[in-house]
């Protein structure tokens, strides 16, 4: 908040001596010239920079060290473990460190995507020892786009790792676009990409009912934006810039992308650090977190890592319908693991009370004692209480094939 009253108060003194050097003068209509791109100048702090192809306008702006963005200090980006980014990239950045990964984000003239939507803005965030830094590329028409990915491409040769929110599906094949309508080559190739979005719905999906950049912010980083421009307002704002030439509406803009970048990198020293330890794990206070740390650790075959992490949710507490799912993946964790007593033990409690997973518990439990234990009365007791709430098919042929085995049978057993 004091940031921005900070900005606020800058932006006021701006536009008054923008005022007293124009007071007076004629008025003349506002196109993309000399005297409107010195305008923007003036009202943002920035400079005009010219490459091969062109001009365009950059800025830059630097959080420094000893400030924080909600819960997260910026100095501690700085000490950020090198091999942080490995387990969530599947080893693919195995040793990097933070000095060499660019947060990038985009502010585009359309969600469509295609050849026609543009890349006005690009913002690429990085880690010093100063600090956390947002340097700025923006267009002041659509002339200089050559420019701007020009001097992209020379600013990046400097990262090795390149972080985004929803990058794979947007940002980069929006840029790789680009880049091809220009005719250039894009930089990206030689870069690891991690899209942080996917970690971020691994552990919040369960418990958060959005999993937008700006939802984590409030939620996870305690950061609740004052007089944030919409999203979906974005290319109005930047448009009406093209129309009219003034620049003040992309103050906003600017304000917007700067801190969606800070916003990722503060995400990047938390999501990950889940994912690469067993006390990152053990830092979650939600179970519905846990739950979706321990699924992903399932998949990558860590069963047991995986399982101690259910049992942990399971005490932590969840509602029910995530409970009974929890209850019913353990039980094929155990299963997995060769301890098919525990397993059995997880199943029988899904039987004995109505939920989802009851009709599924009864049927494993009928197969468990038809085929392991060759107890053969109480598999059909098994089939019939499953019978009792969902009538099935194949569980009838199982009922009928349990009958059969009993009646021939001598008189009196029941088991075999």
């Amino acid at each position: 908040m004091e940031d921005l009253k900070q900005q606020l108060a800058e932006l006021r003194q701006r536009i008054a001596r923008i005022d007293r050097k124009y007071a007076g003068a004629s008025p003349a209509p506002r196109r993309a010239d000399a005297a409107s791109q010195s305008f923007l100048e003036e009202l943002i702090s920035g400079e005009v920079v010219r490459t091969s192809n062109g001009e365009h306008f950059e800025t830059e702006r630097l959080w420094e060290r000893h400030r924080r963005h909600g819960s997260v200090d910026i100095g501690d980006l700085f000490e950020l473990p090198g091999d942080l980014l490995s387990p969530l990239s599947g080893g693919a950045i195995a040793s990097v460190h933070p000095a060499k990964w660019a947060f990038l984000d985009t502010e585009t003239t359309g969600l469509a995507g295609g050849t026609g939507t543009y890349a006005f803005l690009i913002g690429v965030g990085s880690i010093d020892a100063s600090g956390f830094r947002v340097r700025q590329f923006f267009m002041r028409d659509y002339g200089e786009e050559a420019s701007v990915l020009c001097r992209l491409s020379e600013y990046l040769a400097d990262f090795d790792v390149m972080v985004t929110y929803n990058g794979k599906a947007y940002d980069q094949p929006l840029l790789e676009t680009r880049y091809r309508m220009v005719r250039a080559h894009h930089p990206f190739e030689r870069m690891e990409h991690l899209d942080l979005l996917f970690g971020a719905r691994r552990l919040w999906k369960l418990r958060l009912e959005s999993c937008r950049l700006v939802d984590l912010e409030q939620q996870v980083l305690g950061v609740e934006r004052q007089g944030d421009l919409p999203g979906e307002m974005i290319p109005y704002c930047y448009f009406e810039f093209l129309r009219r030439q003034e620049a003040f509406r992309l103050v906003p803009i600017f304000h917007h992308n700067a801190i969606d970048i800070l916003s990722l990198a503060c995400l990047t020293a938390i999501v990950p650090r889940a994912f690469r330890s067993q006390a990152g794990a053990r830092a979650l206070r939600h179970g519905a977190d846990l739950v979706g740390l321990a699924r992903w650790l399932a998949q990558a075959e860590r069963h047991q890592e995986a399982l101690d992490l259910l049992r942990r949710a399971v005490e932590l507490g969840l509602p029910d319908h995530l409970l009974f799912r929890t209850l019913w993946d353990a039980a094929a964790l155990e299963r997995r693991l060769g301890r098919e007593e525990a397993a059995l033990g997880a199943v029988s409690e899904l039987a004995q009370s109505r939920n989802p997973y009851q009709v599924r518990a009864l049927e494993a439990l009928a197969k468990d004692y038809e085929h392991r234990q060759r107890n053969y009365a109480m598999a059909l007791e098994m089939a019939r209480a499953a019978l009792a709430l969902e009538d099935t098919p194949e569980m009838r042929r199982r009922e009928q094939r349990l009958k059969a085995r009993l009646a021939r049978a001598p008189r009196g057993q029941l088991t075999l």
